[in-house]
This record gives structure tokens, C-alpha cells and sequence, in this order.
């Protein structure tokens, strides 16, 4: 069947997914925030831009996108994953922790920069109760930015966080407000949410009492087949599923997407589903940003830009200033406090919604409406910029204080010892770390034994070590060891040449097969590699000479010789040349011992 020009969907997912695979390598390799390239590329290709002339220039149609309001939900998907992701950092622990800083800092910077906003337009003439849904709309900030660029773990990360999750879990509120404050409004407003409130609360409780019972059997038949696709296909309809379950009931399908996080979080699967969907994320992030491009039309912008710029100054400030301000009273540093409010600054892509909803309330006029979008638009475009800002604002500030670097205050935890493999070997290797009180987690791929070892009040987690984005998550830049004791020889290879090049200095002890596999572990940058044929030779040996009468002291201290003296040969085998066994064999002949059945 050919393609026609009319198949619009068709020519729009190619110049999405053609604009993704050229923006984030060409802006990676500036070392500039792809954010910016996906709003640059909307832009260009969006109605405003090359594709107003796609009726004049029929060949423009396959590199343009004619229609944004095709691709508007796949901008909608991508939030959802991203919150989705946001659920899957966080844990129920660490959430209740923070319901202080949620519902006391998060709360008052929305009210406070919402009112303050309210007021500067209600004095420049803005009817009172359209002010009032402005002033609520641009206090909203972009989860689907920020959280990106700061992070959940930071300082300044998790006082976004915080007033960004307030501002998710008030959209619907404000929603039904602006709706109670409509002109034709009736007292069933707040009737109707109240009761959006309560189905609300109903789905919430359900979804975390079914999903603690459904999703770790629903993911543990996942993993038992080893299938990617599967598991990757189960992640996502759990999303799919808690974003139905709270748009059904009135709530925002971004706030099912983030209970959905939190509660898998809460399992031994949280960490490879994050792997799994992180890719998607990604793409459809981009998806997003090139809708915010589209939105933005240049020569409507050249011509109001006085107006337009004065309106994201006026904003920008009032939001940095009250956010600043609140994060001081709370006792939080200056520098931290100077990048979180200028971080937080810009309008949001929930900011959009709320406008609609104004409009469709007739609390604003549409013209209104159009221009305050573009407000938005242009505030979103400048985040990364406004970001890069804050941090500088932060350092100056900082350094003049004479306070310590917020970046050295919010390095995280070590996770002590990363064991890769919890089988006999490193349960072994587990139980003795245990004995001496040494810190430690460790990584199986098998979600029986994962299950098994979390029963027993073991620290570890399901997830596969060959995946390289598992390995980046360990934290190893702070680990104090990492010990590989897989029966896996090329991965073990593969994994301590990898890590070796990213940790120069961290110790890697590695479980090998025989001696050629060890000397290959040496050659890949092992600390130390332990042949199991040769500790079961030396073990086989001491149980010998101890029943043939020899004192145990003498033949301990000869094993500890022997040992050292095979690992010594093995080393020397390693550096060598590149085939392990030619090594062996050369260093056999030359030592006089028989190596090749070790």
C-alpha cells in the first residue's frame, strides 16, 4: 500500500523520531541540554515554521509537522513515564519523610506565588477572578524539566521535588476551583470536588493495597522467562493501567503514573524496571518539548516582544523571589535557596491545562489566553537556561559566604561492598561481610533467589548485570569493593574491564573458573581473581595432610604460601601476552609444575 501525503501520522512520527535521533548526540556532543535542541527543532519543522510552506513546497510535508495537535498525546505519554520513573527513585518511606516540606513548602510556594501573581494583574486590570486563575497557572513549575536537570537525592533536588509534587497532586483542585468560579458556575463546584476527592482517595488506597499483593507476582512471572520484551511489556502496562484508574475518577493520569512508581519501588523489581523504561522516557520527554516548540510562533513573538518579555521577567521574578524567600525561612543555605528559585521559575507544561480551563470557565478571553501561552512557551524554553543560571548564582554566592559547596553537601552514600551474584558463592561471601559488620548490597538476576534473600533480611536486588545502565545506578564511584561471583566467565570479563575503566582505584575480586579465566580477569583490571579449582585443590590438600597427622599451624601457613605462589604465576601469566593459556603452558615448563589441569 503506498503513502500517500495524507497519511499525516505516518510523516509526523518519522520527523519526530528522525529529530530525536539527530538532537541528543549533535547537542551531547556540545555538551548542550537537548532540551533546548527538541524545542529549537518544534519550532523549525512545527505550523509556525517550515511547515506553513508545505503547501507551497510539497517536499517540505516529510520533513515538517503540519498538525501539533497529532502528536499531543504522546507529549502527554511522555510526562506520564517521566513521573513514572520520578515513583520508581522515591520509596513510601523516603515520601513520608518528606510530607513536611510537600504539604508546608510545596503548599506555600504555589499559594504564595499564585497570589502575588493575582495581584500584580488584578492592578493592571485583570477582572478579579481571572486573575486569580493566571496567577494560579503560572505559579505552576515543569515537573517534566526540572526533575531531569536536579535530580531527587541533591538539596536543591528535593526541595523541587517537593514543591513540584504539591503542584501534580493540586492540579485537579484547581481545576474544579476555576470551574466553581465560572460565571455560570452553580454550587455543585465544590460539590464536585469533593467527590473527586473522595473516588480520589478510594483508587489510591486500592492501588497500594492491590498493587503490594499483584505486581511482585505479576513481574516475578515476568522475570522467570527471561524475556525483556515481557518484562518491559508488564512495566508498561502498569503505567497504562494506575494513569486509566485515576483519570477515571476525576484525579490527573500523571498522579496514578507516580503511585504506580512509588509502589513497584517498593519491591525487589524497582530498579531494572527503571532501567527498562528508561529509554522511553527519553524519547517520548523529547516528544513533549517538540510540541512546546511548535507552540511557539517567532514572528507572532517579534512583533508583541516587549509585552511577551516583560510578562516572563515579571514572572520569572515573583516566582524565584517567593521561592528564595521561603526556602530561607525554612533554614535552607543561600546558594541552595538562590538555584532552587530560579530553577523553579518558569511556567510549566501543566500551566497549558489550567489556561484551557480558564478560557473554556470564561474567567479570561481567549486572546488573553493565547498570549499568556506563549508566555509559557517561551518560559519553558529558557529552563536549561535559567538552570545554568541559578547554579552560577548559587557558586557566587556560596563562595562569598564563605559556605561549603552545595555539591559536595549533597554527594550521596556509598552502598558499601556491591556483590554481583547471590548464589551460593556470594551468599557465602554475603553472610561473612554480615559477620564482620561490613555495609554491603548485592545484584541477582534471578528473581526466585531475590525473592528468597529478601525474606531472609538480605540487602539485595533483582536486576541484570549485563545491562549497562544497572551497573551505572550502583553508585561504584563510592563503593568500597565490588566482588563478582557469577558462574558467568565472559560477562565477568566484560563487567571488571568496564568497571575498571570507570573506578581506577576500586578493588574488583572476582570468582574465575580455572586459571586461564582468572589470568583474563587479571589482564581485565581484577584486584585479585580466585580459580575455583585451585581453592578446591588447596582445600582437598589441607584436609589430607591435617588427617595425615601434620599440626594445622604448618599447614596453614604452606596453603597461604601455595596460593600466593599460584596467584603470583597467574599474574605473571597475565602480563605476558593476550592467550592465557600459551602463558600457562610456557610458565609450566619453565617452573617445572603442571598447571594445565589446575
Amino acid at each position: 500500500m503506498a503513502l500517500g501525503l495524507e497519511n499525516n501520522g505516518f510523516s509526523d512520527a518519522l520527523v519526530i523520531l528522525g529529530a530525536a535521533g539527530l538532537v541528543i548526540p549533535a547537542f551531547a556532543r556540545f555538551k548542550i541540554s537537548p532540551v533546548i535542541g527538541f524545542i529549537l527543532v518544534g519550532i523549525l519543522v512545527g505550523p509556525a515554521g517550515l511547515g506553513s510552506f508545505a503547501g507551497q513546497v510539497p517536499w517540505l510535508y516529510y520533513i515538517t509537522i503540519t498538525d501539533s495537535e497529532a502528536i499531543e498525546p504522546f507529549a502527554e505519554f511522555g510526562i506520564i513515564l517521566l513521573l513514572f520513573s520520578i515513583g520508581l527513585e522515591l520509596s513510601l518511606k523516603r515520601l513520608w519523610a518528606m510530607r513536611n516540606l510537600v504539604f508546608g513548602l510545596g503548599a506555600a510556594e504555589l499559594l504564595g506565588s499564585g497570589l502575588l501573581i493575582a495581584l500584580a494583574l488584578a492592578l493592571l486590570g485583570q477582572n478579579t477572578p481571572g486573575a486569580i486563575g493566571l496567577g494560579l497557572a503560572l505559579a505552576l513549575s515543569s515537573t517534566a524539566l526540572i526533575l531531569p536537570m536536579a535530580g531527587t537525592a541533591s538539596p536543591v533536588g528535593r526541595a523541587a521535588f517537593s514543591m513540584l509534587l504539591f503542584e501534580d497532586l493540586a492540579l485537579v483542585p484547581i481545576i474544579f476551583a476555576l470551574g466553581a468560579l465560572a460565571p455560570t458556575a452553580t454550587d455543585t463546584g465544590w460539590e464536585g470536588i469533593a467527590g473527586v476527592a473522595i473516588r480520589g482517595a478510594i483508587t489510591v488506597v486500592a492501588m497500594f493495597v492491590g498493587g503490594r499483593f499483584v505486581l511482585p507476582r505479576l513481574f516475578a512471572q515476568a522475570a522467570r522467562t527471561k524475556s525483556p520484551e515481557l518484562f518491559l511489556a508488564a512495566s508498561l502496562l502498569v503505567v497504562i493501567v494506575a494513569s486509566l484508574a485515576t483519570a477515571a475518577v476525576g484525579l490527573s493520569p500523571i498522579v496514578g503514573a507516580l503511585l504506580a512508581g512509588l509502589i513497584i519501588a517498593e519491591t525487589e523489581y524497582g530498579d531494572e524496571v527503571e532501567v527498562m523504561t528508561e529509554p522511553f522516557k527519553g524519547l517520548a520527554l523529547g516528544v513533549f518539548l517538540i510540541t512546546v516548540g511548535m507552540s511557539l510562533d517567532l514572528r507572532l513573538v517579534a512583533a508583541n516582544w516587549i509585552g511577551l518579555g516583560g510578562a516572563v521577567i515579571g514572572v520569572v521574578a515573583i516566582k524565584t523571589a517567593v521561592t528564595f524567600g521561603l526556602l530561607r525561612f525554612t533554614g535552607t543555605r543561600p546558594g541552595i535557596a538562590a538555584e532552587a528559585g530560579v530553577l523553579m521559575s518558569s511556567p510549566s507544561e501543566t500551566t497549558l491545562i489550567v489556561l484551557g480551563v480558564a478560557t473554556q470557565a470564561q474567567l479570561i478571553l481567549p486572546s488573553t489566553a493565547a498570549f499568556w501561552q506563549t508566555v509559557t512557551a517561551i518560559g519553558l524554553t529558557l529552563t536549561p537556561l535559567l538552570a545554568r543560571v541559578g547554579q552560577n548564582a548559587a557558586r557566587r554566592l556560596e563562595r562569598r559566604l564563605g559556605t561549603e559547596d552545595p555539591e559536595v553537601a549533597s554527594d550521596p552514600e556509598g552502598p558499601g561492598t556491591v556483590v554481583i551474584g547471590f548464589g551460593r558463592v556470594g551468599r557465602i561471601v554475603a553472610d561473612m561481610l554480615e559477620r564482620h559488620g561490613r555495609k554491603y548490597v548485592a545484584v541477582e538476576a534471578d528473581i526466585d533467589a531475590t525473592g528468597a534473600a529478601r525474606r531472609a533480611g538480605h540487602p539485595v536486588v533483582f536486576g541484570d548485570a549485563s545491562r549497562a545502565e544497572l551497573i551505572d545506578r550502583l553508585n561504584l564511584g563510592r563503593a568500597d569493593a565490588l566482588i563478582l561471583t557469577m558462574d558467568d566467565p565472559v560477562l565477568s570479563v566484560r563487567l571488571t574491564r568496564r568497571v575498571r575503566s570507570w573506578v581506577p582505584h576500586l578493588p574488583i575480586i572476582a570468582r574465575a573458573r580455572d586459571t586461564a579465566h582468572a589470568a583474563e580477569l587479571y589482564r581485565a583490571g581484577a584486584t585479585d581473581a580466585v580459580p575455583e579449582t585451585v581453592e578446591s585443590s588447596l582445600q582437598l590438600s589441607e584436609a589430607v595432610l591435617v588427617e595425615l597427622g601434620v599440626a594445622m599451624g604448618p599447614v596453614i601457613a604452606s596453603i597461604h604460601d601455595k596460593r600466593d605462589e599460584l596467584r603470583h604465576i597467574i599474574k605473571e601469566a597475565a602480563n605476558l601476552d593476550r592467550e592465557p593459556r600459551m602463558r600457562l603452558a610456557r610458565l609450566a615448563e619453565t617452573s617445572g609444575q603442571d598447571l594445565s589441569e589446575i
